[in-house]
């Protein structure tokens, strides 16, 4: 039987082919393109090559090329629907035997394929002669291109090639575990070689995880399999890159035999020796050398003939790149297994949610949660989760996008709170998720932690609160008791009476003060809105603050005399403000000074900014971080309270106030939104 490739892009030809030629002579093998046909052009599978091709460009004559490249002796047949006399010579001279034209005429094909292939159609009557499988042999050796094991005397059978197929085909169960497929493999090159000893030695695989300062040992070969050896004998016998064999066939990359001028060096022979070998054929993967396969002779003692050196050389190939493909699939698993390790450590819950609503993948704290009394442990099910949450996954797995982290309460627990999160997980760019990833955190105890906290925060704030309040009162009232003792004697002197009423209201300034402070902490500054400039505003808190320090001299300098700035707000909540402002100015800088006050603004703007300047050294790092922080003070006595309650008063009004880190001496910055009138 011969085999005829036909590469054609429609089933047409193919079926005209099977309609007309004997299937009992001729093994049609059709092929789309000669990209998918390599494997059959580079095992040298078929006699003949039925090209399927219209001779009438440049295209033609690429094509028929690159066929030529890949197999230069195949005999090669074009049936042309259409062709012109200039292209059907192009494609003579580059090796076409025959040009046909369509419609295909199968006793003409017929006639072509015995004059090239020399295969007689057998009678109808006669029984189909028993086949044995193909041994390749190369182009130009004693055998042949393709030959077959001689039929026996009249009664003996043959191996059919299924059988030798099917014979293979059963190393393919092992094909998660390289030790037990290349032992396989062995076993089968055994039973059709009859070659008596095999070893295989392999690179090692590259851990899954390496540790600190460890590296894989890529330069030795360990023993994966062997026929006819001693385990212990494979046990200590290792190969190198660096010398020996394997030195021998990593530079080379080509079959070695024992008596080659290559295996001359003493290292070679020793090993050839000692594993009782008598050819060595490397295992590529196509990238690099993967590992060494070596045989005895048959155990008639004759060696392997180059033809089937050369096969299986390629039939290992293959298995390497099957070893490969085993290494990747364990990393991967030992990667998909401490994954699962790990998510199966976590303190939240995580759930893997496929699109067709079945839980791929649940932690042991997620089955805590949700799994149910009465089932076998480890199962989950999508309708185990609750309402509320298998709802959100639903969500996300229709619209593709994820939710914010949000707080979760069951119904059954109504002290507990839980974080969840719940994202989508895209493969290959698809707009849509393949699954999603719930992850639920109790978050109870932190709750309950943070709660102590802020009401132990509360607690301190309060007595810091409660010490200053008594300190500054405390200070406020001790001129009106010294009053309360001398009053009776001195009640009738002018002079005294003076003295009192200044002394009282410097008290009750004090107290109004703090009374102030603490309303405005408390959210008091929504007050009636008005409008007003901010010049009259800056000069009667100017005032209220020099009544703390009557003896000062300082001076305001400010420009709203020239440009006036109207703003609409609390005023008295306002004047607060820069009173306070004022005040820490004054407290701030020497004896006798200025305190600036510049505007700055930018053209079509809503807002407007105050730079207060005064002569002082200015804030500390700890002061300007601190400045906006309740009962923060540098001053003794004080309360702390004066620039919290500026800053809480301005962003009621959307403004800031803000301390710059300039390095300038006291400077404060206060921005606030002007009236729509005063705009730009």
């Amino acid at each position: 039987m011969k085999s005829i490739l036909v590469l054609a892009p429609h089933p047409e030809v193919v079926e005209t082919l099977r309609g007309g030629l004997s299937a009992d002579a001729w093994r049609i093998l059709h092929r789309v393109s000669i990209e998918e046909a390599e494997p059959l052009l580079a095992h040298r599978l078929a006699d003949v090559c039925l090209l399927d091709l219209d001779l009438t460009g440049v295209q033609s004559s690429w094509v028929i090329e690159k066929l030529r490249r890949q197999a230069p002796q195949l005999p090669v047949i074009v049936v042309a629907g259409s062709r012109q006399p200039e292209w059907e010579e192009d494609a003579r001279l580059k090796g076409v035997q025959h040009v046909l034209g369509k419609p295909l005429r199968p006793r003409l094909l017929e006639a072509v394929l015995q004059q090239i292939a020399g295969a007689p159609v057998p009678p109808p009557s006669a029984a189909p002669a028993a086949f044995a499988p193909p041994v390749w042999a190369p182009a130009g050796s004693d055998t042949g291109r393709l030959h077959a094991a001689s039929a026996p005397a009249s009664g003996g059978l043959t191996t059919h090639p299924l059988k030798v197929i099917r014979d293979f085909s059963a190393i393919l169960t092992h094909s998660l575990e390289a030790g037990a497929l290349l032992r396989q493999f062995l076993l089968l090159i055994r039973e059709l070689t009859g070659v008596n000893r095999a070893a295989i030695f392999l690179r090692p695989a590259t851990p899954p995880f390496l540790g600190a300062g460890e590296t894989a040992d890529s330069q030795t070969l360990s023993a994966a399999c062997g026929i006819g050896l001693s385990a212990a004998l494979l046990d200590v016998v290792k190969l190198s890159f660096a010398g020996g064999l394997g030195a021998q066939l990593h530079r080379s990359g080509r079959i070695l035999r024992r008596g080659a001028a290559e295996a001359a060096d003493p290292e070679t022979r020793r090993e050839f020796e000692l594993l009782g070998a008598e050819v060595a054929v490397p295992i590529l993967d196509r990238e690099q050398l993967l590992g060494v396969a070596l045989f005895d002779v048959r155990v008639t003692g004759e060696p392997l003939a180059n033809a089937e050196l050369e096969l299986i050389f390629h039939l290992l190939e293959q298995v390497g790149l099957a070893v490969k493909n085993i290494r990747l699939h364990d990393q991967v698993a030992a990667n998909h297994e401490m994954l699962a390790d790990v998510m199966s450590e976590l303190s939240c819950a995580c759930i893997v949610v496929s699109r067709d609503l079945v839980v791929l993948h649940a932690n042991r704290t997620a089955r805590k949660y949700y799994g149910p009394t009465g089932r076998r442990a480890g199962e989950l099910e999508f309708s185990d989760l609750p309402p509320a949450l298998g709802s959100k996954v639903f969500q996300v797995l229709k619209t593709g996008a994820g939710l914010a982290p949000f707080r979760y309460t069951p119904e059954d627990e109504p002290g507990a709170v839980y974080q969840v999160t719940i994202s989508p997980i895209h493969r290959g760019g698809a707009a849509t998720p393949t699954s999603v990833l719930l992850m639920v955190e109790d978050r109870t105890q932190a709750e309950q932690l943070r709660a102590l906290e802020q009401k132990a925060e509360e607690l301190k704030l309060l007595r810091t609160m409660a010490e200053r309040l008594a300190a500054e009162i405390g200070n406020a009232i001790v001129p009106v008791h010294v009053h309360q003792q001398i009053l009776p004697e001195r009640g009738k002197d002018a002079e005294y009476r003076a003295k009192l009423a200044q002394d009282l209201g410097d008290c009750a300034s004090r107290i109004n003060r703090l009374v102030a402070q603490m309303r405005y902490l408390g959210g008091g500054a929504g007050g009636a809105q008005e409008t007003f400039p901010l010049g009259k505003v800056l000069e009667e808190a100017y005032q209220e603050a020099r009544k703390q320090h009557p003896d000062r001299q300082d001076k305001l300098v400010h420009p709203f005399a020239k440009r006036p700035v109207i703003i609409t707000g609390d005023r008295p909540a306002l004047k607060h403000v820069f009173t306070e402002v004022f005040l820490n100015a004054l407290q701030s800088s020497p004896a006798s000074g200025q305190i600036e006050v510049r505007l700055e603004e930018e053209p079509g703007s809503d807002r407007v900014c105050l730079e207060v300047r005064d002569g002082g050294a200015g804030f500390t790092e700890e002061a300007r971080r601190q400045a906006g922080t309740p009962f923060f003070t540098t001053r003794i006595p004080g309360v702390g309270l004066g620039l919290a309650v500026s800053r809480r008063i301005l962003e009621s009004h959307r403004g800031r106030l803000e301390i710059p880190q300039t390095g300038q001496p006291g400077l404060v910055r206060i921005t606030l939104p002007v009236a729509p009138a005063s705009a730009g």
